[in-house]
């Protein structure tokens, strides 16, 4: 899956409306364009590409700063919700070792009720010993990797990537279980978006022509 489209949705659900250097400056402000494709023209043909699908709402507002045409801010539709929670809790299951996805999946857990945030991460455990177990069939980490050579060094890592995530995971779990973080539901969530007079600290600095729009 494509964590544009998850990170994107999730961005303009938490403020209701948003233009699209909102949405930039968000995903930036999360260190997203770090560690995902979340880069400014990714972002806003995410955004166009997800309007002409249905998903959002796009609003022609004020003329732009650069007196161009009228800014665009995109609400999401009903129909861009159930695709938002489609994404976010496939994202919570499903584990392939990238970083995008699993990142932008814990980034919004909390949109969920609590008890299925816990429930999608013990089926993600599930899914990562069923994968560490396909990867055994062929090779034993107690036997080192250079049973199969230099290659077998790769496999070492996916075993300690897959431990180490599984080791994570308990932890997310034990402390979700205790009371930690506001799920939905719960009272006032958490929302790490930027006030529109905050500067972003993390900020890019690349322009991008659909910025003053």
């Amino acid at each position: 899956m494509s964590a544009i489209r998850l990170l994107v949705l999730g961005a303009v659900r938490q403020h209701g409306r948003a233009h699209g250097y909102q949405v930039r400056g968000d995903l930036e402000y999360w260190g997203a364009h770090e560690w995902s494709n979340a880069k400014p023209g990714s972002i806003y043909h995410a955004l166009k590409q997800m309007a002409k699908q249905g998903l959002l709402h796009a609003h022609e507002v004020a003329q732009s700063t650069a007196g161009g045409p009228p800014r665009t801010e995109y609400e999401i539709t009903d129909r861009g919700t159930e695709e938002y929670f489609r994404l976010l809790r496939e994202a919570l299951t499903s584990y392939d070792q990238k970083t995008d996805v699993k990142s932008s999946a814990i980034g919004f857990m909390v949109d969920l009720p609590r008890a299925e945030a816990v429930s999608l991460l013990k089926e993600r455990i599930r899914r990562i010993e069923r994968w560490r177990s396909s990867v055994t069939e062929h090779y034993v980490p107690e036997d080192g990797p250079e049973q199969l050579g230099h290659i077998g060094e790769i496999m070492n890592l996916w075993i300690h990537t897959a431990d180490a995530e599984l080791a994570w995971i308990q932890g997310l779990i034990g402390r979700i279980e205790g009371g930690a973080y506001t799920f939905a539901g719960e009272g006032e969530p958490f929302v790490g978006v930027l006030a529109a007079d905050q500067e972003n600290p993390y900020a890019t600095g690349e322009r991008h022509p659909e910025d003053d729009r």
